[in-house]
This record gives C-alpha cells, structure tokens and sequence, in this order.
C-alpha cells in the first residue's frame, strides 16, 4: 500500500500542503484537510507546507492570517515551511508571489500552451446557449485558439482586453485519485480554462499548481468539490514540466468527502458546528475536536473511536479514507471530547480549566496557591461529570466566588427552595456548626439531622443544601463540596438562602 501511495518517492520526500484563506475563520471541513494532510506528511516523515492564499484582498486581513496561525498552532497542526517559519520555496503567500505568476504565463504563452482569448461575455453566452439548444457541450468552444495576426489585430483595434487561457490536450486525463481510485474525464468536458483575468489578475487554477509545481509538492488532499478542476490542474502541471517549471513531477490527488451536516446538506461556513472558534470558546480539548475529525471519513480501527494524535500519525494511510459523504455529529464530537478530557491527568485538567474561570471573572489569570489547591482537589469531583471546559464556570463557580456576588439560579430557587426548605436549611446549619470539617463527618451530620431527625427523603433533604451552597440544581457531589467550600462559606450561604426564602 505504502508503494501504491508513494511511487518512486522515498517517505521522506512526501511533500503536502494547506492552503487557507486568511478570512478569520476556519471551517470544520478545512481543519479536517489540514489534519489529514498533517498526519499524512507526519506518518512517512514528510513535511507540511502552509501556504495562504491571500489574493481576495476585500476578505483577507492582516488579523484574519494572524487568526488562522494562531487556530492552527491551538489545534497542534504545526507546519515545516510557511510564515513564521521560513523554508527553501518562499514567498509563502501568494499576494507575495505575483511576478512569479506572470513570468510562468509569459513562458506559456511564448511555448504555445496558453493563448489570449479576445471574446467577449456576451459572445459567450451566445455561444453556449446555442450549444445547450443544439445538445452539445456548453463549455468555451476555443474560438480563439488559432486566430490569425490579422484578427487579433483587429480585435486589440477595438480596444478588447484578453484573458489567457490554458491549451487543455486533446486526450482524457485519467488520474488515480487517493480516496476514489481510478477517474477519467473526457476531452469534450474540459474546455480551455481561464487562468489570467482581462485585468492581468491570476485565477485560482493558475496560481495553486504553479505554487504546488515550485514548491515540489508531491501530493494533495482536498475537498471532493474541487474534483471537478482537477483534471485541468493536471493539464497545467503537465504544461508547466514542459517549459521547465518546477520538478516536472504531477502531484497525486486525494478528494476528500462532504462534510455534512442538518438536513443531508453540507456543512457551510454559515451553520452552527461549523466554526472552529465555537469549539474553542466552548472549551473543546485540541486533541477532542481533532479526533473527531478524523472520524468523518477515517477510522483507526473499526471497534475504536478514541485515540491520540500520534496513534492517528502511526495509524494513517490514505487510501483508507472513506469517499462517502461524513455526517457531522455534535453530539459524538462531544463524547469524543469527553472522553479526552477524562485521560487528561488532574493537574493538566486544572490548568485547562483556569482560562475559562478567569474569563467568567470567578479566578484570576494566576490563582493564588490556595485557589490551585481547591481548583485541583476539584478535579475528582466533575472530571467523570464534564463535556467541555467552559462547563466548570457553572460547576465550580462556586467555591471560588465572594459571598458579595454570590448568587442563586432563580429557577433553581423557584423549583428547590419551598415547602420545608427553611427547616432543611436551619436543621442544616446546626448539624454543621460544630461538625468535624470533612466529607465523612459532614454527610453523617446532614444524614442523621434531616433524614432521620426530619424523616425526609434524601431528595428532599439534600436539594435544598445543595441549592444553597451551590447556586444551583447540579452540582459536584454535595458533601465534598461542602468540605472544600469551608465551614464558614458554608455556613454563611445556608444562612443567606434562609433570608432570601424569607
């Protein structure tokens, strides 16, 4: 399998790149690419070669490539080559890159393998209309592919600007894509392709290949809705190994599936679970999100659905990627996630936790040592109880907050703080007073004093403590929560719930 994927290359010759936008956003479907072009330069010890394509200046800013560094480098997909990084085959952004662009269209213009095309829009679509009407295929006709000097003259007379287009051969182009094998397209589909505008501005499906034909690139992985240029990529880089540019080696194509999501529809920019800073402000591990990923049309063995990124590296081979559509799960991403944050050990689930608390203004960017201590002895408390990190603002709020901004859930108190909640809450600052501050002898207090003195349920008896310690209907376990919130807090919120029922 490893000879069938690499060919004549040595592992490490492996060459993958990323090429995002700089818009400030990053699609889940994107980092899906990233990280299986990723693992795939990881696995056969090859290199990642980030490339921005920052030529849309109305949507690409200076932030929004800062962002799609910063996201990237979150989510521990580093790079080898690339900005910040430097490498042999620079500039790494194509705003950086276009004299580049217009010296390989002059060398193939002057080898015959582009040509000015002078018509018209109108002409065009006149053109393909009357093809549609007669049956026939509706793409560009190659109107201009032979015009004599006198017709160009004529035509630059009246003042056209031409765009260039590529000379696409006269064959299928048959290709052995990665993840569908073997795919042919037939010569009478692929018309000769716009690569330069009118303007002089360079189109998508000029300038990729010629980066990826200097850049050495060996293999591409990208999305399945790309496949249709695909075959017109490869008549450019055959083009270009003719004149000279680049190793003169085309790369090998894998197309991803759809990711999809609500309704069968892919999953676009625009639908909730589609964003990576949605997973980032949730509290979503790096490693979770990813593993999830990976999933949507890969698995590292069919009876397991978590593993680690370096297994992932180990594990992945290309050619097991599935090519049906993937269905995006927000549930399954996060039990994925769970199951992540429960391998974390206690002192790194702790750290984690400590930019979400600081954010909701319950712990300084630096807790004191104090603070740390009741953070991690937390940890055993809510780690099992825990999907994403930003979960802990509502679950350990509490323990840290002063009793000036300490609050109860109006639903919470609406719902828990009636009836014989008064009685539960005075039976229970009694039992606590002068109890043994630990979680055996507090829960022994609470039970001898409300259950059996009170003769109420466990429900009943302990919700409203709970309620009252916490703020809230679910919390860590009660009686360990109380021995980390301390006896005085304790005490002092069973007394301000007592005057918030009265």
């Amino acid at each position: 399998m490893t000879d069938d994927v690499l060919g004549d290359l040595e592992p490490t010759e492996v060459r993958l790149r990323f090429a995002p936008s700089p818009t400030g956003l990053l699609h889940v479907g994107n980092i899906r690419t990233a990280l299986f072009a990723w693992a795939f330069a990881r696995h056969f010890g090859g290199k990642l070669v980030l490339r921005i394509e920052d030529t849309d200046t109305a949507r690409n800013t200076p932030e929004g490539l800062q962002y799609t560094l910063d996201s990237l480098r979150w989510l521990g997909i580093d790079w080898d080559e690339g900005p910040e990084v430097g490498g042999d085959f620079g500039p790494y952004r194509q705003s950086e890159r276009m004299d580049i662009y217009t010296d390989v269209v002059d060398k193939l213009l002057a080898a015959g393998k582009a040509y000015h095309c002078y018509c018209s829009q109108e002409e065009l679509d006149q053109r393909r209309e009357a093809a549609r009407t007669a049956g026939q295929h509706s793409g560009y006709d190659g109107h201009c592919r032979t015009l004599t000097p006198e017709q160009v003259k004529a035509y630059v007379d009246e003042g056209r600007r031409p765009v260039v287009r590529l000379r696409m051969p006269d064959r299928p182009i048959v290709f052995d894509d990665l993840v569908r094998g073997e795919i042919t397209f037939l010569p009478e589909n692929l018309g000769d392709y716009v690569l330069v505008r009118a303007n002089g501005y360079p189109l998508y499906p000029l300038v990729n290949p010629v980066d990826d034909a200097l850049m050495e690139i060996t293999h591409v992985l990208r999305g399945e809705d790309l496949l249709p240029s695909t075959p017109r990529q490869i008549a450019l880089y055959e083009a270009l190994a003719e004149i000279g540019v680049g190793t003169g080696r085309t790369p090998r194509f894998g197309h991803l599936p759809f990711v999809m999501g609500e309704g069968n529809k892919k999953l676009s920019k625009r639908d909730p679970n589609s964003g990576l800073g949605e997973y980032m402000a949730r509290g979503f591990l790096p490693e979770g999100l990813l593993n999830y990923l990976a999933l949507l049309g890969w698995s590292i063995a069919e009876d397991r659905d978590v593993f680690t990124m370096q297994e992932m590296i180990a594990a992945f081979d290309i050619r097991k990627v599935n090519a049906n559509a993937a269905r995006f799960d927000p549930k399954k991403c996060e039990a994925i996630n769970a199951a992540h944050m429960r391998m974390l050990p206690a002192d790194e689930f702790a750290r984690r936790m400590i930019p979400f608390l600081a954010e909701a203004g319950v712990l300084p960017a630096e807790p004191t040592e104090e603070q740390t201590a009741v953070l991690k002895a937390a940890v055993p408390l809510v780690q099992e109880r825990m999907n994403t990190l930003s979960e802990s603002v509502d679950m350990l709020g509490f323990l840290f907050v002063d009793d000036a901004n300490f609050t109860i859930d109006p639903d919470a108190a609406a719902k828990v703080l009636t009836g014989d909640a008064d009685t539960v809450l005075e039976a229970s600052a009694k039992a606590l007073k002068d109890v043994e501050w630990t979680t055996e002898a507090i829960e022994a207090a609470l039970r001898a004093s409300l259950i059996e003195g009170l003769g109420l349920k466990p429900k009943n008896a302990f919700g409203p403590v709970r309620v009252a310690i916490s703020g809230r209907r679910i919390s860590p376990p009660l009686f360990e929560s109380l021995e980390l919130l301390g006896r005085e807090k304790s005490l002092r919120r069973l007394e301000q719930a007592r005057r918030t029922l009265s």
